[in-house]
């Protein structure tokens, strides 16, 4: 590692916390918490978690505690605990756009993006939200997106670190993410569309693509129809979306009708799913995200729609470097698609697999506890891929 990376590195904060019982409630906490590291939030988190037994309750104790960060002038807090309140509203809800708008301001502000570093990229009917942060002697560039329930601004304190590490940083929203979401694009499985989009745009060649969370498994079905993609990381691996799925629903129970869900009437789908949403906070706001983000009005159709989002089609057509990570303790994302993932890349330049451990504090999904650590095994990977000259 550079030892100019080691001061970029330890901006992050390291250690998962057990703020709440719900595994699902503690990740969205540490997740919004890590990104800001502040002691205050990190105490105000403990206070009001006994307090959250329903989305409801979520909602309502993430507003007054974005409220009060905003009064107190700790403008960064504020901008993730409104963040954090809006992630479980529905879409008919008043407050969503001025707590995004309030998000997205705060966020550009506090890590000092200009209107310059701002873009509207036209894609198809609408346009993709980008921002490119280029430091004045790029050693590489590295383009990076999202994926289930992103908005990519969540994700500007690393992306400034790596252009303080010398790569031109280029981070988008895509179909179906954020603010292209928000102006009604939904999201599509040919994801190498609106990355040529973007590398025409920006006239980029040569290129790392990195795609986190679902973006794991984008990525490659980007890489595999796009070579100016030299390099791929997956953060972390998600190589099938319906699978995963089926993954979250099991302590609801649903995990069964999920899977056949193919050979059943579609009203006895969506009548067993709306039952087994009652039991389970994560498989309710799974429909309802999946909804959102596939244009879907009904569970039935968020099913038949995730079947499409795996890399099995794509994967021998892969024929870069790739970057390969996953969490031993993610509840999102079965361990065992690393090894699947490996075993289907027949092709790939070379294979680098990077599992994060609890011991590390980097066990969860996308490294949630230690992201600086994962922003250092990329950093050293693009060193020896000549991603970073």
């Amino acid at each position: 590692m550079r030892h100019a990376d080691k001061d970029i590195i330890s901006r992050f904060p390291v250690g998962y916390y057990e703020f709440h019982p719900n595994v699902s409630l503690n990740f969205q906490l540490n997740r919004f918490w890590g990104w800001c590291g502040e002691k205050q939030m990190f105490d105000e988190l403990r206070e009001v978690s006994p307090r959250i037994k329903s989305y409801d309750d979520w909602v309502r104790e993430m507003f007054a505690l974005g409220e009060r960060a905003l009064s107190e002038n700790r403008s960064l807090p504020a901008a993730y605990y409104f963040k954090a309140a809006v992630f479980f509203t529905g879409d008919d809800d008043p407050r969503n756009k001025p707590a995004i708008d309030r998000f997205c301001h705060i966020l550009l502000s506090e890590n000092k993006v200009s209107e310059s570093e701002c873009y509207s990229v036209p894609y198809q009917n609408c346009h993709l939200s980008a921002y490119r942060l280029k430091p004045d002697q790029p050693l590489g560039t590295i383009i990076i997106f999202g994926g289930f329930d992103s908005y990519i601004l969540e994700w500007l304190p690393a992306a400034v670190a790596l252009r303080d590490a010398g790569l031109d940083t280029i981070i988008f929203d895509g179909p179906g993410q954020g603010t292209v979401l928000d102006a009604g694009l939904t999201m599509t499985p040919d994801w190498h569309l609106p990355v040529t989009a973007i590398l025409d745009y920006f006239k980029v060649s040569d290129v790392t693509l990195l795609g986190f969370s679902l973006g794991g498994g984008l990525v490659l079905r980007a890489a595999a129809r796009e070579l100016r993609i030299r390099r791929a990381i997956c953060f972390d691996v998600c190589n099938d979306l319906f699978e995963v799925f089926i993954h979250s629903l099991k302590i609801s129970g649903l995990d069964k009708i999920a899977e056949n869900s193919d050979q059943m009437l579609p009203e006895i789908v969506n009548a067993a799913v709306m039952e087994g949403e009652r039991r389970d906070l994560l498989s309710y706001w799974a429909f309802a995200q999946g909804k959102r983000v596939m244009g879907a009005a009904a569970p039935a159709e968020v099913l038949k729609a995730l079947r499409s989002y795996h890399t099995k089609d794509i994967a021998s057509l892969v024929e870069q470097d790739v970057l390969l990570m996953a969490g031993t303790g993610d509840h999102y994302i079965p361990l065992k698609m690393l090894g699947e993932q490996m075993g289907d890349l027949v092709n790939a330049r070379s294979i680098t697999a990077r599992t994060f451990t609890r011991q590390e504090c980097a066990q969860n999904h996308c490294q949630i506890g230690n992201v600086g650590l994962a922003l250092e095994v990329i950093l050293d990977w693009m060193d020896q891929t000549g991603g970073r000259k």
